[in-house]
């Protein structure tokens, strides 16, 4: 079940790391988990087939689903750097105001 899809999510999360100056390493194991070696230790797998849901985390023995990848490194980002201020954007449709 190997792809070349998780080949590159794993990138993506070491690279990740590296540009947010976290200590970590990232592995690939041959069930497809994505192993994050750091404080806390945080394992990443693709989710069940049929569920709403992409991507299981686990951090710290709590595992939590992820619906995108967005989501995936946002709560990588919030377990490994305690200054990670999170900036969620909302964007609705409104009608346009009149100028």
């Amino acid at each position: 079940m190997r792809s070349l899809s998780i080949d590159l999510v794993h990138e993506l999360i070491t690279q990740s790391l590296a540009a947010w100056h976290v200590a970590g390493t990232v592995e690939l194991t041959g069930d497809c988990t994505i192993v994050i070696d750091a404080k806390p230790k945080i394992r990443i797998e693709p989710a069940q087939a049929g569920s709403v849901f992409r991507w299981t985390i686990t951090i710290a023995g709590r595992t939590r689903p992820a619906i995108s990848l967005l989501a995936v490194l946002r709560q990588v980002r919030r377990a490994l750097d305690p200054g990670y201020a999170a900036c969620r954007v909302r964007v609705a449709l409104l009608p346009v105001a009149p100028s």
